[in-house]
């Protein structure tokens, strides 16, 4: 079961919609349930190309969790101009989205997870530690560097353009300098250290869009944490988009498969605590 709703941020509505897990009805209002809050790429939507997120979403909901997936300013079917909306913004969209899903009574909020994909996921591990609500984090094909990402996407002319002419246009988006400060402002790889939870990476060997070395990286310097694990999974000839319904069904299974882990973990955890 879905549910489309609007959630309210700084002036703006941004739509979104909410998936219940298959067998909510079941159960007492007593029971809590974890919840996934999926962010999107850039210039994308909560739909995802080949419908990405819906189907992820509903695979997720069909094992047992909430999910929200949403648009962020100026996309899908959200207010606002994408272009006003830098990294910056996008963190505190999300954050937003917490606060709407931890207001649920049906959330349990030690099972938190933001989910993210390309620059989704980027702005999801910049959320992830500066709000300490969010307890583990799965990253799709991630944005390692994202002004250099961003600017290799829309190409130097379009930045350049931007820069000498207050705005440029990529896709109907119109880009501004503000836009691309707030990228150059963010540094992922930097951040991770200050992240404790557990983490999942998964990336395609086909993308070409965003390096799969990248989640390489990543996962090294998660690794160099004192606290929380980091688990990574690569999908051979996947691209960006995991486009075919082979990768599609490898990475959810892949996303699966370690949420169930992950919820094994926490439940040991609270036995040996007590």
């Amino acid at each position: 079961m879905q549910r489309a709703l609007t959630i309210r941020h700084e002036g703006l509505n941004l739509a979104a919609t909410i998936h219940y897990p298959n067998d909510i009805h079941h159960h007492s209002g007593e029971k809590k349930w974890p919840i996934i809050v999926v962010a999107h790429g850039f210039v994308g939507n909560r739909v995802g190309v080949d419908r990405l997120f819906v189907l992820s979403a509903s695979e997720l909901a069909s094992q047992g969790n909430l999910v929200i997936r949403f648009d962020y300013a100026g996309c899908g079917e959200s207010d606002g101009v994408y272009g006003e909306h830098g990294l910056d913004s996008m963190i505190e969209q999300t954050r937003a989205v917490l606060d709407y899903a931890l207001g649920l009574d049906i959330v349990d909020p030690c099972r938190v997870t933001l989910l993210g994909h390309s620059l989704g996921g980027a702005v999801a591990l910049l959320t992830a530690v500066r709000d300490r609500r969010v307890k583990s984090l799965i990253l799709w094909a991630p944005v390692g560097y994202p002004f250099n990402d961003i600017v290799r996407i829309v190409g130097r002319s379009t930045y350049e353009e931007a820069v000498t002419k207050g705005a440029s246009d990529y896709l109907g988006y119109e880009l501004r300098p503000s836009f691309f400060d707030s990228l150059l402002k963010h540094q992922p790889f930097q951040e991770t250290q200050k992240f404790s939870g557990d983490v999942l990476l998964v990336h395609g060997t086909g993308d070409d869009v965003i390096p799969v070395d990248y989640t390489f990286l990543l996962e090294k310097t998660f690794w160099l944490r004192g606290e929380g694990r980091c688990d990574k999974v690569v999908i051979f000839q996947a691209d960006h988009t995991f486009t075919r319904g082979e990768y599609k069904k490898e990475l959810f299974r892949a996303t699966t498969d370690w949420l169930a882990g992950y919820e094994q973990r926490q439940s040991d955890w609270q036995h040996w605590s007590i």
